[in-house]
This record gives structure tokens, C-alpha cells and sequence, in this order.
């Protein structure tokens, strides 16, 4: 939902807090409302890290890894400072863009390689943006919460992603 607030636009969001495909149909909603016709695809990435923070529970980092050069490097996010470059095929991000899969970690620390930029950091959901057959970037969210993630997370954010992929192509 929109409102005028001086001149300004102001976002306010009904999130349900109720099952999870409710959750995260209001999530597709609010960053569907904040990204439409926005053509700049670092302010989409930050606002859609600023939703994702504020309304999915136990998460200690959400944000984006962009696809420069085939090497994934900070996009904007939400949490403590993190790794700046990540080479494909190194931990759970760079996994994720090489193979272009989503990638559900319920233990980080018994991942092969995991790059461990908050030492609070639990379990992982990595979800590849994919647009016209080009690697984007990748969303990445981290939790103090093993297993916190699981198969309606990655539903729910490869559902974020899908619509975020045409919108960061630009």
C-alpha cells in the first residue's frame, strides 16, 4: 500500500504473520509494489533487502550478490559488513551461481568451503537471479537458527527472485 506523506511516497505493508505462503505472498506484494517501474537495479536490490529483513523471521544478513565479471560481489543488504567478492564455486553463494540452483544449508558449518562471514551464521538459503538465461547475482539469506530455512522459504524466495530477475536486467 502507498501513501503520500509531504510530497513524498511512503510504503506501508499488511505482512501477515500468519502461515508461511501467506508470509510470503505479502512479501512478493511489497516488493512487487516497490519495484514496479523502478528501472534501477541497486535501489530494487535495497529495497527489496530492506522487506526481507523487516518481515521474515531469525535472520542475522539478507541481501544480494551481484554477477560482475563472474565473480559474485556485495550487493545491498541488510546486517553486519560481509565477505565483498566471492569466486563461483566457493561456498554456499558462489555454489549456488555456478549452478545456478537454489542452495538450503540447515547446518553451514558442515558445508563444503562455507565462507563463514558472520560467525553467528547457522544455516543458509541461497537462491540464484536468473533472467533471459543470465546469471544476475544471487539473494542470500543467513540465520543464527539451524535449519531455519526450508522448502516454503525456497518456494517463497524463488518466487521473489523470479520477479526481481526481469527488473535487475534492466
Amino acid at each position: 500500500m502507498r501513501s503520500l506523506c509531504r510530497g513524498i511516497d511512503v510504503y506501508q505493508f499488511d505482512v501477515a504473520v500468519g502461515s508461511k505462503p501467506e508470509l510470503y505472498r505479502d512479501l512478493l506484494a511489497a516488493v512487487d509494489a516497490l519495484t514496479a517501474g523502478e528501472p534501477d537495479p541497486v535501489a530494487n536490490m535495497a529495497n527489496a533487502a530492506a522487506v526481507i529483513w523487516q518481515y521474515l523471521p531469525d535472520l542475522n544478513w539478507a541481501g544480494f550478490y551481484r554477477n560482475v565479471a563472474d565473480e559474485l560481489v556485495l550487493g545491498p543488504f541488510q546486517g553486519k559488513a560481509a565477505c565483498i567478492r566471492i569466486p563461483f564455486g566457493k561456498g554456499v553463494c558462489g555454489t549456488a551461481a555456478t549452478s545456478r540452483t537454489t542452495q538450503l544449508v540447515d547446518d553451514v558449518h558442515a558445508f563444503p568451503g562455507h565462507i563463514a562471514c558472520d560467525a553467528a551464521s547457522r544455516s543458509e538459503l541461497v537462491v540464484p537471479i536468473v533472467a533471459d538465461g543470465v546469471l544476475l547475482g544471487v539473494l542470500d539469506l543467513d540465520s543464527p537458527v539451524p535449519a531455519r530455512f526450508d522448502a516454503e522459504d525456497a518456494a517463497g524466495c524463488e518466487a521473489l527472485v523470479a520477479l526481481l530477475g526481469a527488473r535487475l536486467a534492466g
